[in-house]
């Protein structure tokens, strides 16, 4: 299992890392197939969490890519 982080590249584009990674996994112009590679990646190791940074530099969503546990599981607001 392991964690992946989407992170804006200083030079322009997106980075797809592990925590604690000096180099990037998976480069891409856009943050759509930057994040898409980040739950492949994710769900081959077994399951984890890819997080996304927004613009701003402040991550903006995060998602539990399975088999992983999702520690905050969203609430049955219809029954």
């Amino acid at each position: 299992m392991a964690n992946y982080f989407v992170v804006k590249d200083p030079n322009g584009g997106w980075n797809v890392k592990t925590a604690n990674a000096q180099r990037s996994s998976f480069h891409s112009d856009n943050q759509k197939p930057a994040e898409s590679e980040a739950k492949r990646f994710a769900g081959n190791s077994g399951g984890g969490e890819v997080r996304i940074q927004g613009r701003d530099g402040r991550f903006r969503d995060s998602d539990t890519v399975p088999p992983a546990n999702d520690p905050f599981p969203p609430r049955d607001k219809k029954h």
